[in-house]
């Protein structure tokens, strides 16, 4: 017998997530986890998640919970869970800023934001269970709806659409408590089967292990798929990740790092590049390239929160993000696989150093489906 549970199926951002409202979930986490991962379609040896909703791609492959929230300073939880694509995981180490764009959209078009009729935008505060901190999405709405259509375009997104515009408050220290996990803006990483090198490590967000390209003999201007190719670009990546995320204070060991985070990105100076839809952007486009990896695999574009912890980065004195960046104020244009993101963070010094005080940027969502989606009615055998 197969059970049927109220979804909706959205893009935020650079990302695809089945989205769920809180209340129709079971209470269990088991048996939660049990359908997230039936109805992505994971675990999938081959790497497609042909057998359900999931693209084949950590971008592809999340779930999104939201639910009215009992907080005085929030309006809706959001919650977070990265669905792995080739295992039984589901995850809730991390935040995902892309699909944060979605969370007060279907908030207002679940019937949990209460709007005045004549109301043509719409402010909802999100709580992100999964970082504890406090973001803020604007954007337009019409007749008590989220609007959709627009003229604003995103690197990595055809077409275009309304502007949702995101503000996350006190950013540092989302995964790790502190914006400077180590309490220094660079720190010589040793790393096995790379030696020792530079790294910043950055937690706003989520936290970011920075590295030089240059110091992998890349230049950070290539595509994905080239990178993904790389066996040995990547062993050594996982390693430089392993090492930040110990030095992070994240896991006690290498084998305890777990596969959300911590991202690793590497940084080369602003040189022309072509990005995944053929378009060559030259170097007076962008402050810095960028390629970051998220759940083994190079992003092909950026995960918005990297984005905005680089923004942050680029504002700390010393790191290798400031080094390369060298920006005059507080925006940042990131060159990406998918072209240039524009971001933005305030950074202040404080009595223990630098603060994050805000992060932000904007996306565009879309509603794509909604409806039902399917699973076994014994994944309920425990679910209470």
């Amino acid at each position: 017998m197969q059970n049927r549970l109220r979804a909706a199926f959205y893009r935020g951002g650079t990302s695809k997530a089945v989205v769920f409202n809180g209340a129709d979930l079971p209470a269990g986490r088991d048996a939660r986890d049990r359908i997230f991962l039936h109805v992505l379609g994971s675990p999938d040896a081959y790497g497609r998640q042909l057998n359900g909703m999931g693209g084949g791609l950590s971008s592809l492959s999340k779930v999104v919970i939201v639910k009215p929230s009992q907080r005085s300073d929030a309006d809706v939880d959001y919650t977070f869970v990265q669905i792995a694509v080739d295992e039984p995981l589901a995850d809730y180490g991390s935040a995902c800023g892309n699909m944060a764009s979605c969370v007060g959209p279907f908030a207002v078009d679940e019937g949990m934001i209460d709007l005045h009729p004549e109301q043509n935008e719409a402010l909802v505060r999100i709580y992100d269970t999964n970082t504890d901190r406090i973001y803020h999405a604007r954007f337009p709405i019409k007749n008590g709806r989220a609007v959709e259509t627009g003229n604003v375009s995103i690197p990595g997104v055809s077409g275009t659409g309304a502007p949702v515009v995101l503000e996350f408050l006190t950013p540092g220290g989302a995964a790790t408590g502190k914006l400077l996990p180590t309490g220094h803006a660079v720190d010589e990483l040793t790393v096995e089967g790379v030696g020792t090198i530079p790294a910043s490590l950055i937690d706003a967000a989520n936290p970011v292990v920075y590295v030089r390209a240059s110091d992998f003999g890349k230049t950070a201007t290539e595509l994905p798929g080239d990178l993904d190719a790389d066996n040995a670009l990547m062993r050594q990546i996982e390693a430089v990740r392993s090492a930040g995320a110990v030095a992070m204070g994240m896991a006690a060991s290498p084998d305890a790092v777990k596969r959300s985070n911590p991202k690793v990105a590497i940084l080369g100076s602003p040189h022309a590049f072509t990005s995944l839809d053929g378009e060559t952007h030259q170097a007076e486009t962008h402050d810095l390239n960028v390629r970051l990896v998220s759940m083994g695999n190079f992003h092909r574009a950026i995960t918005l929160t990297g984005g905005m912890c680089t923004a942050v980065a680029a504002q700390v004195s010393g790191s290798l993000v400031q080094q390369m960046a060298q920006i005059d104020g507080r925006d940042l244009r990131i060159g990406t696989p998918s072209g240039v993101l524009k971001v933005t963070a305030n950074v202040e010094q404080g009595a223990d150093g630098p603060e994050a005080v805000t992060a932000g940027t904007f996306r565009t969502q879309r509603r794509i489906m909604e409806g039902a989606v399917l699973y076994p009615e014994e994944f309920l055998e425990d679910a209470f």
